[in-house]
């Protein structure tokens, strides 16, 4: 395929998938309860966090912990209790457990409590392109409080060669307006054309059959590549092939 025609094949199925019916089989939906801005992105960040294995999974074990959370991220996150702590212990999810929860409540109390918010740490150290260095820090002044090492391994950073799929694509649903009613767009700090897709087996597998990727691993030099050539096709909103990516993987066994 010349690039016009790739353009116009990935736009048609950006078209097919970036619509309201992506919602209800995608942990997505699970922001989509809320309607405050810290609440979307809580739930959002926390759904995201453990967006790996089955997706029916995910969305019942998503909707757990905003059940374990008495449905109002925000307000447990900002004015929990120890007791409430412990309601947390016995939450699993593959390799992230109660005490890893218990820790990320507390890192995003200190996000809001001390750095402004979500938003706004992610707002700092955006280079031309690339959000990867501002993830980085962002897990920096995540873990400035007291925690497990094993925790960290559930914040992905892109400065240790992750491709940082789930940080990506919780990046996408806050920062994209797609008019669609699909992603957010609640974030207005950070442009759309800094964002990155968010490289999975599914999107990877595709990107390559389509030679929009060359590279074998899904780490971030494959992320870098297909960024590049995915801005080729659309500057201001490469991200948006994330839906045609996805969609061909997933949906057409393409």
């Amino acid at each position: 395929m010349t690039n016009p025609e790739l353009k116009e094949f990935l736009d048609e199925k950006v078209e097919l998938y970036n619509n309201p019916n992506f919602i209800e089989s995608d942990p997505i939906q699970i922001p989509h309860q809320f309607s405050l801005k810290e609440d979307i992105e809580i739930a959002g960040f926390l759904s995201a966090t453990i967006a790996w294995g089955n997706r029916k999974m995910i969305i019942n074990n998503s909707k757990k912990m905003m059940d374990l959370m008495g449905n109002s991220p925000y307000d447990f996150v900002m004015s929990h209790s120890e007791n409430d702590l412990e309601k947390l212990e016995n939450f699993v999810h593959r390799t992230f457990n109660g005490g890893d929860f218990s820790t990320f409540i507390k890192g995003l109390n200190h996000i809001y409590k001390n750095h402004h918010g979500l938003e706004a740490v992610f707002s700092k150290n955006i280079e031309e392109n690339s959000m990867q260095n501002s993830i980085s820090e962002f897990k920096k002044i995540f873990f400035e409080i007291k925690h497990q090492s094993r925790t960290q391994k559930h914040i992905s950073d892109p400065v240790n060669n992750s491709a940082a799929k789930r940080i990506n694509m919780f990046l996408r649903w806050m920062v994209r307006d797609d008019k669609k009613g699909v992603d957010f767009g609640i974030w207005k700090t950070i442009p759309t054309s800094v964002l990155s897709c968010p490289l999975d087996v599914h999107s990877g597998n595709v990107a390559r059959k389509l030679e929009l990727l060359t590279r074998k691993q899904n780490d971030a030099k494959a992320l870098s590549e297909l960024d590049t050539n995915l801005r080729i096709l659309d500057k201001n909103d490469p991200v948006k092939y994330d839906f045609a990516l996805f969609g061909l993987g997933v949906f057409e066994k393409f």
